[in-house]
């Protein structure tokens, strides 16, 4: 069985001015995510499943058609607030209920081992095949009377921002790579002196190179559907008055560890990652496509 790709992609852009997933970045007008598609298939991937919102569902719809959709089985679900578990809601409030709830939305066209990515990120094509030998290796995700899933970790040098500093979610693993937790590291940037650090109080904290850092690609088993409808309800029990709560990835990840029903391996890719989320950050996502074309890594047309 294939495994499928879930690409996170309701967000509306309010910080980039409008919708990332459609906007042209290649040379002939294709997105980041037409990267990614390309290379999930080369990889082995059988299906991918958007989630985007019911706003631009055709729009996204029509976007995409005819691209790969003769390449690859293709799924649209969509996020929105009034999709919560029976008994719930509806509450006031704006903001999506977060990653963790935007995955959930696949749950009626997923029953494979499946990744999850950002459809405005680029994550290259070695971490693809990571992910598809993994699956292949292990199409059971039950082991010791756990589930084992995994996130897939960058080489935090290859993450680094050349325009500022970034936030990066830095891996602990134990002596088998199994995470022990993510320390979110805020504005770690690399000195003048080539010494990557991040401010921590009044001193600032060197970080590896090597270090790896999570980028929101995760690979998950069906066996996430129900744990997600479990931990949702006690989420929503404490925070569904909160109008800017959210339940992201990493909340269910730690509760499936803490409370020992669940292995999260860390993967890891020799990729370079990068991403949008300003105007201001196009040129530079432009370019490093450009480079990778003009050095044979994808073909000058891509749907060809």
């Amino acid at each position: 069985m294939k495994p499928s790709l879930v690409v996170l992609a309701a967000g509306m852009g309010s910080r980039y001015g409008g919708l990332k997933q459609m906007d042209a970045f290649g040379p002939n007008g294709e997105t980041i995510l037409d990267y990614s598609i390309y290379d999930a298939i080369n990889a082995g991937f059988g299906k991918v499943v958007f989630v985007v919102r019911e706003s631009f569902l055709e729009d996204f719809k029509k976007f995409f058609k005819d691209k790969f959709e003769d390449k690859i089985e293709v799924e649209y679900v969509t996020q929105e607030l009034h999709k919560l578990p029976e008994g719930y809601g509806p509450y006031k409030r704006e903001k999506p209920w977060g990653t963790a709830h935007a995955v959930q939305m696949a749950e009626d066209v997923v029953n494979e081992p499946f990744l999850v990515i950002n459809a405005d990120d680029y994550y290259g094509r070695d971490a693809y095949h990571v992910a598809a030998e993994y699956f292949k290796r292990y199409p059971e995700s039950r082991k010791d009377g756990k589930d084992v899933y995994f996130v897939m970790g960058y080489k935090l040098t290859n993450t680094l921002s050349e325009h500022g500093t970034v936030n990066r979610g830095v891996c602990k693993a134990d002596e088998n790579n199994n995470l022990v937790f993510i320390k979110e590291c805020k504005k770690v940037s690399r000195d003048k002196d080539g010494i990557i650090r991040y401010p921590e109080g009044d001193e600032k904290i060197e970080l590896s190179e090597d270090s790896l850092v999570s980028m929101n690609m995760w690979g998950f088993y069906p066996s996430y559907f129900e744990y997600f409808d479990q931990h949702f309800r006690e989420f929503l029990d404490k925070e569904a008055d909160n109008p800017t709560s959210e339940y992201y990835i990493p909340d269910l990840v730690d509760y499936l560890m803490n409370t020992g029903k669940a292995i999260v391996k860390v993967l890891s890719s020799d990729s370079d990652w990068f991403g949008v989320t300003y105007q201001e950050d196009k040129p530079f996502v432009v370019e490093r496509l450009n480079k990778l074309i003009e050095s044979g890594f994808y073909p000058q047309t891509l749907w060809d």
